[in-house]
């Protein structure tokens, strides 16, 4: 299964928490990967979002379905968003739309066997594959920032 891991991009400061919206940069930069995350998507891959405004407003940019869910919400743990998009045995990829730290703390639980506090930059995505012939073992296949997505097309 892959899983890929979409920071929310760039919002605003202020309270209540769920209710921030993306700055005008941040739309920019949801807007920039989303077109071009949309290309690379599977078709049958599932997008699942924070109920968070800015997660919503990141989640517009790729213009695909999406359903959100509590368990990706800021109180989330890493084990319950595992949980939710079913991984590592879904049938189907899974595209989250997060915040941070959990999406870090998701992707070293992944990756390093342990919760650590990685860092996923605003508008960033990190592409984990679920294991390969060679060693049966998960491995990062993309991880890129808005700033290099111009360069990538």
């Amino acid at each position: 299964m892959d899983l890929i891991l979409w920071r929310h991009a760039e919002a605003e400061a202020g309270e209540p928490d769920a209710k921030r919206a993306l700055t005008s940069k941040g739309s920019r930069h949801a807007a920039r990967v989303g077109a071009w995350l949309a290309q690379q998507l599977p078709e049958q891959c599932r997008v699942l979002v924070s109920p968070a405004k800015r997660c919503l407003q990141t989640a517009d940019g790729l213009g695909r379905r999406y359903t959100v869910h509590e368990a990706l919400d800021t109180d989330s743990t890493p084990e319950r968003m595992l949980e939710t998009c079913g991984w590592p045995d879904h049938r189907f990829p899974a595209l989250l739309i997060g915040h941070q730290p959990q999406l870090g703390e998701l992707a070293a639980l992944i990756l390093a066997g342990t919760k650590q506090p990685w860092k996923i930059r605003k508008a960033s995505v990190l592409w984990i594959k679920g294991s390969d012939a060679e060693d049966n073992l998960p491995f990062i296949r993309l991880a890129v920032g808005p700033e290099l997505i111009g360069k990538l097309r």
